[in-house]
């Protein structure tokens, strides 16, 4: 068995897709570490010997593994070597659909993200852009361009969902943190209020946010079980006070989470 594997995302667009794929049948093999790495938009054969030449130098010749959702066969074909497992995503895929559907594939690059697609490049673009911009509380004044509001007591998760809502998911996502002065002030910024229609509360157990707290700030007041309580407890009473509705964040995945926040908030996939 494999104690640590290279692993390549290819792609003749973004990538992102395919990395997700990947991702959702390494996770079946925890005992492997795996070394990561996406290479989008490989579009033509000068491309693709480019990527192969640089996946073998970094690997060694470990035999490296190769994702690949190429549809154009000459540029797949250059990563079909001996040196290479390779794992072509859409390997007969298509012509099964077409002799079930009765219909002839577009066979063209990228048509996932199509321009109603709301995780096309320009649109995850401007969402990550806006969420840099928007992360830890910083100018709650363009919360109304939000679509998605996290709030939450330090550690609660909310800067990585954001970042995950606006990466893979191409939404604009703000978080703001409920501060010590927030909670006992029990009042939330008027811009959070006021869009509280599209703003999820995460919470947590005390005592799991107390383990985590610990990790970073071991002995801290910060970190004290009795602190991580109040704190909570605080932040609930302030959801239920504006009708936020609440997601607990403990044991779950960030992109777990990505999903239950637009299930929550009924933000379908594209827009309607």
């Amino acid at each position: 068995m494999w104690n640590v594997k290279d692993v390549y995302y290819v792609s003749d667009s973004t990538a992102l897709l395919t990395e997700d794929i990947g991702k959702s049948l390494l996770c079946q093999f925890p005992a492997i570490g795996f070394n990561e790495e996406k290479i989008p938009f490989v579009k033509t054969p000068s491309d693709a010997e480019h990527a192969v030449t640089r996946i073998l130098k970094q690997s060694g010749g470990l035999l490296p593994l190769v994702f690949c959702t190429i549809i154009n066969p000459e540029i797949r074909d250059v990563f079909d070597r001996a040196e290479i497992e390779m794992l072509d995503l859409y390997d007969g895929l298509l012509d099964r659909l077409e002799h079930k559907l009765e219909a002839k594939a577009l066979r063209q690059p990228g048509v996932f993200r199509n321009p109603g697609d709301n995780t096309r490049p320009d649109k995850r673009v401007e969402a990550i852009h806006y969420t840099i911009e928007h992360d830890d509380g910083q100018r709650t004044s363009g919360y109304d361009q939000a679509e998605v509001i996290l709030v939450g007591v330090s550690r609660t998760g909310k800067t990585p969902v954001s970042v995950y809502l606006a990466t893979h998911l191409g939404r604009k996502a703000a978080n703001f943190p409920m501060t010590a002065d927030h909670l006992a002030a029990y009042e939330l910024p008027a811009d959070i209020v006021r869009n509280r229609h599209k703003t999820v509360g995460l919470t947590i157990t005390p005592q799991f946010l107390h383990r985590i707290r610990e990790e970073r700030y071991k002995g801290s007041s910060y970190a004290r079980l009795a602190t991580c309580r109040t704190e909570i407890h605080q932040a609930e009473q302030l959801y239920m006070r504006h009708g936020i509705k609440t997601i607990n964040t403990e044991g779950k995945s960030i992109e777990e989470l990505a999903v239950q926040v637009t299930q929550l908030l009924g933000i379908s996939k594209k827009k309607r």
